[in-house]
């Protein structure tokens, strides 16, 4: 699965999911200073977007100090369901109930061990086919598109 991987920072955290993604066999596609390019986090956060929704990227793991910013840019562009989570219970509801496809988290106070419970769980989670209605209604409802 080709995954991007964004941050407006990099960071001991960012190195850990990024080697933790390799790990589990992912295609990395590294945006923002963990790809060595010198990004803001609404940069971030859209190009991450941008890069799921145009079908480049499966999926993402997106972060920013809080994640509440990249999580607000991604979920700009059309098509992006971010999620910001902050354990592996969180992660696994938003793929269940919201078919999100950007897993956010903060760098403040996200630790390896719980981005990696968090990466567990993303993965091993598909979306509930109930919620569907739903999930079009988010594309069909959006306020100017």
């Amino acid at each position: 699965m080709k995954v991007a991987l964004g941050s407006d920072e990099r960071t001991p955290l960012t190195d850990a999911v990024a080697e933790a993604l390799v790990a589990r066999g992912h295609d990395v596609v590294a945006v923002g200073p963990p790809g060595g390019d010198e990004l803001e986090w609404a940069d971030v956060g859209r190009r991450v977007g941008e890069l799921v929704s145009g079908g480049d990227c499966d999926t993402a793991v997106l972060f920013c100090w809080t994640g509440t910013g990249a999580s607000i840019a991604a979920n700009k562009v059309p098509g992006v369901r971010a999620a910001l989570c902050t354990d592996a219970q969180t992660a696994a509801g938003a793929r269940r109930w919201n078919d999100a496809n950007v897993l956010v988290m903060g760098l403040r106070l996200t630790s390896p061990d719980v981005a990696n419970e968090m990466l567990d769980a993303w993965f091993a989670t598909d979306a509930d086919p109930t919620e569907a209605g739903n999930i079009a209604k988010l594309e069909r409802d959006r306020v100017g598109g």
